[in-house]
């Protein structure tokens, strides 16, 4: 597996894995069943895993951790804080809001450590803005972290580029991770250029479009019903019809080259920049196999060109989020 750097000090699989589907947010799913895929993740090179404590909630923390221990002197393991958790609700109704006052940060800090049962985080982002929050704040808090070894590196989540600059000053941003896919590059431009300067590594989230991409969704039943998916407006019946047309010349154009449509999504990603490295989730290992592939699959500016200008964002239908979700993208 080829390796690439977030930051100064972190260096990770040029391919990392997004753990929050095995817990959260799509329906879970057996635990052994992502033992084993998280095993096979370490075995195929993959050093990097992202979990968060929301993600159950706290549950996936505590099978990532449980999974990674024999291998903890391999990996890096990324975790994030930011979230209002009612622990009395599952799923994504356990959000309900944002706090990253620097007392939460460090409380947070704590309970990851114990549930990931680590003496260190690798990488810890704040996973969502707080406007109730000085950024200044809630970094100095994190780099405090950093001073007392419970932190190795410290990111954040879909911020701005004024937001990265500001915590910045504070303490070195190693990672910022914002989604970032095909149909999704919010992040081009501005944030993507502040990353470039800053020697700040780009972690994309959902680089398969939360899995259409694949072109393995066709409708909303393909869905398990605690799939959070079925309240995304991209993911209504009316339009995944109309954004399958597009799937369909990724196929095509994957079929060309003798790849899946995952595989030619998740390359186009990874060839925009060496400081990118997508977190792409995977359930079964033989969907984590074909994903660490992708790391290997060269593409030409031309191919680029074509690929991103074919499906560009302004030609799929659907917003990211409905209007109840739109403060999670907050900057």
């Amino acid at each position: 597996m080829k390796t690439r750097k977030l930051g100064p000090h972190l260096t990770v699989s040029a391919v990392g894995l997004g753990c929050m589907g095995m817990s959260h947010a799509y329906g879970g799913q057996d635990e052994k069943e992502s033992v084993r895929t998280l095993h096979r993740a370490v075995e195929c090179g993959v050093t990097f895993f992202d979990t968060a404590e929301v993600y159950g909630p706290f549950e996936n923390e505590i099978l990532v951790g449980k999974a990674l221990k024999p291998y903890r002197d391999k990996v890096v393991i990324a975790t994030k804080f930011g979230f209002r958790i009612d622990a009395s609700k599952e799923g994504v109704d356990a959000m309900s809001g944002v706090d990253s006052r620097p007392e939460h940060v460090r409380e947070v800090a704590e309970a990851s450590l114990k549930r990931l049962g680590v003496e260190v985080i690798d990488l810890f982002y704040q996973h969502r803005v707080d406007p109730q929050v000085p950024i200044e704040d809630t970094v100095g808090a994190m780099a405090d972290l950093v001073k007392e070894g419970k932190v190795r590196a410290l990111g954040l989540s879909e911020a701005g580029a004024e937001m990265i600059r500001r915590a910045h000053t504070v303490h070195p941003i190693s990672a910022l991770q914002s989604e970032y896919s095909l149909w999704t590059r919010d992040p081009e431009g501005e944030i993507l250029d502040t990353c470039r300067e800053l020697g700040i590594g780009f972690v994309p989230f959902s680089p398969l479009g939360r899995g259409f991409l694949t072109g393995k969704l066709q409708k909303p039943d393909d869905f398990g019903a605690g799939d959070f998916r079925r309240n995304l407006p991209r993911f209504s019946a009316d339009n995944m019809a109309a954004n399958a047309s597009l799937v369909k010349l990724l196929e095509e154009m994957a079929t060309e080259k003798g790849i899946s449509a995952a595989q030619l999504a998740l390359a186009w990603v990874l060839n925009q920049g060496d400081f990118i490295v997508p977190i792409p989730g995977a359930r079964k290992i033989a969907h984590l196999e074909q994903n660490i592939a992708a790391a290997n699959i060269a593409l030409s500016p031309e191919e680029l060109k074509v690929l991103g200008d074919m499906l560009a964002p302004e030609k799929f239908a659907g917003k990211r989020y409905g209007d109840a979700g739109a403060w999670v993208t907050k900057k």
